[in-house]
């Protein structure tokens, strides 16, 4: 249904490198990029990469700001790999929101917030 996210960031060069480590986990990659701009992130599917994922520096060159009650979630297919990118995101300085664990549909899932305060999410369907 949603063919793409986009998150601001007030430094790309700090977020891609944070991005580019924890999406990595799950095979997602940089497949779109405007220097200073923008990068965008996505599996690659039968030869042709579609980005899906965006951070970007704001259109309106002001601050990137949090959305509160925005979360993007990414699907992990595993609780190892839920473990794993909470544990990166965290030495990378990413903030814990609630550690790696089974919720209140059995599934797993990881929160954390980026180096913006953006709220993200790992989780896995058990």
């Amino acid at each position: 249904m949603i063919r793409f996210v986009t998150l601001g960031t007030n430094d790309l060069k700090k977020s891609s490198k944070f991005y580019d480590e924890i999406l990595k986990i799950i095979d997602i990659t940089r497949v779109d990029e405007e220097e200073g701009r923008y990068i965008g992130y996505a599996k690659e599917k039968k030869n042709k990469l579609i980005a899906n994922f965006y951070i970007m520096i704001p259109f309106n060159k002001k601050n990137a700001t949090i959305g509160n009650g925005t979360m993007i979630s990414f699907d992990a297919k595993t609780t190892e790999k839920v473990n794993e990118i909470h544990k990166r995101a965290l030495e990378l300085g990413a903030t814990n929101e609630g550690n790696p664990g089974p919720r209140h549909d059995e599934n797993y899932y990881a929160y954390l917030r980026d180096l913006d305060g953006n709220k993200i999410c790992a989780f896995a369907e058990t």
